[in-house]
């Protein structure tokens, strides 16, 4: 079996979330009093995936401060990046760390609650012969802004149509990926591609198999939907974090403007 690692994106703006972003990068929004991104870290703690990268620039400094708490510094690497890369461009740049391995890569922005250790199974013991990646999938509540997916009889994406009026479907991409070491190597190959959704995925299509989330997936990209995110049932923990970031983080005026 490969090894296998992570990248979380985590760089992002979060332009729709402004004026919250103004203050605080979206990755470290709260959910139920503790860092989104604290959710993410314990998702592959418990997948026993301890080689993490995750990329940052806006707002860097609140990330890198979380991230060099004692729990998660041996494990879990920040990477600059002074210019935003894209998807496929940050891959690109940590070719050397993903070099031969499985990669979970994920957008860590989003708010995501299932059974992950099944989503890794299933990559690893039943995905159909010849796929190089399994995506997550869950049912999009405004399919448009979603990127959806048409499948085969095999659960094989056989159409993507990213944010298209009009999708046939609500199945989407939950941006959340096992890729195979051949992802990597062609995104190495073509240096001029930066997006995974809209460049990779589309040189893939025939090669992606799929597995549906069924219970919560949220890109919190709006204070309407964060606020949602507050209620919704999830059991899985966060990571155990320093008492006095959780202090600080919890007198942080951004849970006064989500509450408002």
């Amino acid at each position: 079996m490969k090894d296998i690692k992570s990248l979380l994106l985590a760089a992002g703006f979060g332009t729709r979330l402004k004026p919250l972003t103004d203050i605080w990068p979206k990755c470290l929004m709260p959910i139920r009093n503790k860092p989104l991104l604290g959710y993410w870290l314990v998702i592959l703690r418990d997948l026993g995936i301890d080689d993490v990268v995750v990329n940052t620039h806006y707002l860097s400094k609140y990330v890198e401060e979380f991230l060099s708490q004692p729990r998660f510094s041996n494990w879990v690497t920040p990477v600059y990046e002074d210019k935003l890369l894209g998807t496929a461009g940050t891959i690109r740049n940590n070719m050397d760390f993903f070099e031969g391995s499985t990669v979970l890569l994920a957008h860590a922005d989003n708010w995501t609650c299932c059974d992950f250790s099944d989503f890794l199974y299933y990559h690893q013991n039943k995905r159909p012969k010849g796929a190089v990646m399994t995506m997550m999938t869950f049912t999009c509540p405004d399919p448009p802004e979603c990127g959806i997916v048409e499948l085969n009889s095999d659960g094989i994406v056989i159409e993507f149509h990213e944010k298209v009026q009009n999708p046939p479907g609500k199945l989407a991409n939950a941006a959340v990926y096992l890729i195979e070491p051949e992802v990597i190597e062609w995104i190495v190959n073509n240096p001029k591609v930066t997006d995974f959704s809209t460049e990779v995925i589309p040189q893939f299509v025939g090669k992606i198999a799929t597995w549906e989330n069924e219970k919560i997936h949220r890109d919190i990209g709006t204070v309407e939907m964060l606020r949602e995110a507050q209620t919704d049932e999830c059991e899985r923990p966060v990571c155990g974090i320093n008492n006095l970031w959780q202090q600080n983080f919890l007198d942080n005026p951004i849970h006064e403007f989500i509450d408002k």
